[in-house]
Parts: structure tokens; sequence; C-alpha cells
């Protein structure tokens, strides 16, 4: 009798298993994800009746989609979200903590994607994603084809490009801010194939400007590295990763204008490479990367509570407060954004304690206006609760600060010195997770998802490990 039971317990799992696999049903030949940045759910609900059938409409009602999805780790921008949507995992393991950060030996910022060990094709911007700490979908896909399998990472933005496109990448694509070409990193190409340099020279995007052209343009080049390099043609999985530009902080016509461009690319792009791949035989994953304000609100002339953290000021003064304590240096090295850098050396030198310097820290910012927590490596460490939890997640020792400041929702926070400013707020537009092709049957789910699912989720499709670093659950 006891056998019996095993039986039973070892049916039912194999059912569920076999339940949760029909969501996708079918090995793809081709993974294509898409990554828009700043999309917002109440933004393309409110931009549909421009819509077309075959672009967002069509997404919509016949993918799988999750309702309302966000980001496990606080901050979020585009390069830390991409890297988590490649790797399956937050900054604490991916490394990608931000777009920019303070480099700890020139004390200036730099771009998480700087690498002057490889120069720039058609840009002078030297890259490569050296600081990506772990293996990303692409990656493992190369790793278990035995290199088969193509991946390229296609975005108008550099970061955005090359962390999707991940370390083991046939390429990373982007437009230079400088002169609107397509380019790469020598990183990715020993030489220049012949089809890129040709796209290249005949398609410059001039006079770069974040708007509905460049949507087109990412389409245009996507379609072409599908058709140049073969992708989706045989059976090992090849892997498209673009990122596409949704403008949520620009006014309302011209954002209205991006989202009816975009509705088309995405039609375009959805009905060329099915005709080419077969609607079965490609996947499409669409999502977001976060919306970020600029400090465009104008609260104070509401009445609504708002304030100007300086971050230059306050460091400067942390300095002098710990300079009467423990004898005039320079105890602060450095600070960007809301997070400030202490001189290691000159604390070892003088043998005082990180921990004291952390309390004195602390105790010292909490008391200034529009601060409304401070955290320190130490605190970060414990995480004692969900909210500091989600900071941890966010924080990486290699490029982080030792303090993170939290300032007051509607604050600015505002740095003199590299004229950086924004505002705070501890809320997040929903946007949404959508699954669609390769036997997927349409749904709507409305229970909250980590975006961080994505990679797991792939990668069990077409049957492969999920990135090295990640513990995220496979999307049901």
């Amino acid at each position: 009798m006891r056998y019996r039971y095993i039986s039973t317990a070892i049916l039912a799992t194999l059912a569920t298993t076999l339940a949760q696999a029909q969501t996708i049903a079918n090995i793809p030949r081709l993974v294509v994800t898409i990554a828009i940045d700043q999309l917002r759910s109440d933004f393309m609900e409110q931009f549909a009746p421009l819509y077309g059938n075959d672009g967002f409409r069509k997404l919509l009602a016949e993918g799988k989609v999750y309702n309302d999805a966000y980001y496990p780790f606080t901050p979020v921008d585009r390069a830390s979200a991409v890297a988590a949507l490649a790797s399956g995992t937050s900054p604490h393991y991916h490394g990608i903590s931000a777009a920019h950060w303070l480099d700890r030996q020139s004390l200036r910022p730099i771009s998480c994607v700087d690498d002057k060990q490889h120069a720039g094709i058609y840009t002078l911007d030297s890259s490569s994603p050296k600081n990506l700490l772990t293996s990303t979908l692409g990656d493992e896909m190369k790793v278990a084809s035995q290199g088969r399998s193509i991946v390229f990472g296609i975005s108008p933005f550099r970061d955005a490009a090359i962390l999707s496109a991940g370390h083991a990448a046939d390429g990373a694509l982007w437009i230079d801010e400088q002169n609107g070409s397509w380019c790469s990193s020598a990183y990715y190409f020993r030489s220049v194939p012949k089809w890129l340099n040709e796209f290249a020279v005949t398609h410059k995007y001039t006079g770069y400007k974040l708007s509905s052209g460049i949507n087109t343009a990412v389409t245009d080049m996507a379609l072409e590295c599908v058709h140049r390099t073969q992708m989706g043609i045989d059976a090992t999985t090849d892997l498209l990763a673009l990122t596409y530009y949704a403008g949520a902080d620009e006014k309302l016509t011209k954002r209205q204008d991006i989202y009816k461009g975009l509705d088309t690319d995405l039609a375009r792009l959805l009905k060329t490479i099915e005709s080419r791949v077969g609607k079965d035989n490609v996947l499409f994953v669409v999502t977001a990367t976060p919306y970020t304000l600029d400090d465009n609100s104008e609260y104070g002339k509401y009445r609504i509570p708002t304030g100007t953290f300086y971050i230059n000021r306050t460091a400067n003064l942390m300095n002098v407060y710990l300079s009467a304590i423990y004898g005039q240096a320079r105890y602060v090295e450095g600070y960007y954004g809301n997070q400030i850098y202490l001189n290691h050396k000159l604390l070892e030198e003088k043998r005082l304690s990180m921990n004291e310097i952390l309390s004195r820290c602390e105790e010292f910012l909490i008391q200034n206006a529009g601060v409304r927590d401070v955290y320190t490596i130490r605190r970060l460490m414990a995480s004692a609760d969900s909210h500091t939890e989600m900071i941890h997640h966010g924080y990486n020792t290699v490029n982080c600060g030792d303090i993170l400041i939290e300032i007051a929702p509607g604050w600015n926070i505002q740095n003199e010195d590299v004229h950086q400013t924004y505002q705070y707020r501890s809320s997040t537009p929903s946007f949404p997770i959508i699954i669609y092709g390769a036997g997927t049957k349409p749904q709507r789910v409305n229970t909250s998802v980590t975006a961080d699912r994505i990679a797991p989720t792939l990668a069990r499709a077409i049957r492969i490990r999920a990135p090295n670093a990640c513990s995220a659950t496979p999307l049901d």
C-alpha cells in the first residue's frame, strides 16, 4: 500500500511539471527578448486607440500576460534591470548596480561597461561586459550548444546592448550618441563582418535623439541581423536580445507618437520574424526596464512636501565632522548619486574601526533634512526587514559606496560638482511581462511576479541550465 501512495505522489508531481511545461509548448529555434525602456502599463492602455492589430494588441490577445511585474531590488535603472533580465539575479550577484558608479581608483564616474582594454568599433567608447560578474542566458546557450547558438544584443544604448548580449555573444550593437552610427566593441569582433560594415555605413542615425525613430532603427538592425546571420534556421536555439525606448518622461504628444511608433515597429518585427522562422519556432518575451523621473515635478508649486538634499555639501560637512573627532584628514574619499565612499586606506593607516566610523556617519547623516534613512554596508549585510533586503539585493560590494542615503519621497538629491540631480520616488509604475509564440497559450495572470524569473523560464523552455547565479523560479 505504501508504494501505491509513493506512485501516486510521483504521478502528481509529474503531472504538475508537465502542466507547467505546457506554458511554452515547443522548443523554439529563436528566442527574442524585448526590454522596453520606461514602458508603463498605464501608458500602454492610454494609447491603445492608436494601435494597429499586429503589435501590442496581438501580444496582449495571444500571449501569456503577467499584468504586474517588478524587480526584486532597489534602486533600479536600465542597466541593472537589463542585467537582471539576462542573468536572472540581482546586482548583489551580477555586479551591475547602476549604469554609472564612482571608480574608487580615479574617483570619477564611469559607465558600467567601460573597458579600456577593448576599443570601440565606429565609436570612441571602449567597452566590454567585464563588470557583469555572472553568466547570462545567452552565455548558457553558447555553453550548452558548444558555441553553435547565435547570440546578439541590439539596443539604442551601449549598456543595454552589452549586458543583454553577455560574455560569449557573437555581438553587441548600439547607436553611438556622438556620430549616430551603429557601433560595437572589439571585445566581440576581431574583424567587422561585411554585412555589419555595409549596414553601419548606409544606416546612420543622424542627429542622435531618443524618439520614435530610434525604435525603427533598432527594428531595422534586428531584422538585418536575423537575416544575415541566419538566426532561427536550424534546430539550435538562437537569441536576439533587443532594447526599445518608450519615453515615459517625454511630453504627452511626443510620448503618444513614441508608443504609436513602437506599436508599428513591434508589428513589423513580429510579422517578419514569424514569416521567416515560423510562429511555432520563435518565442518572444516583452517586458520593461523601470520608469525613472527626472527632477521635473513642481511639487513646491502645489504645496507638496519637497526639498533638495545636496550630497556634495553633506559629504564635505561629514568630513569636517570626522576630522574634528579623529584628526584632520580626508575621511570621505568620494560621493556619487546617493552614495558616499570612505577612504579605506586612511582608516587602515589610522587603525580606526570601520564599524565605529560607520556609526558616526550614520548618526550625522540621519539628522539632515530630507534624509529618511541611512544604510551602511554593515546594516545591509544584516538585512533585517523586507525593504532593507531589497536594498541589499541592489547593492554590490565591488562598486557601491560604504553608505547609501535614502531621501524622502518627492525630494531631489543633487551633486553640484557634476551637475547631477534626480528625484526620489518610493513607488514605481507597473509594467507587464508578455510571453508570446512557440505554442504559448493565451492567459492573463494578475499575481505579482518578479522580472528576474524570465531568464529561468526561457532556460527551461529551451532545455538548458539557468544562468549560474540564478536562484529565481521559472514562471508558471
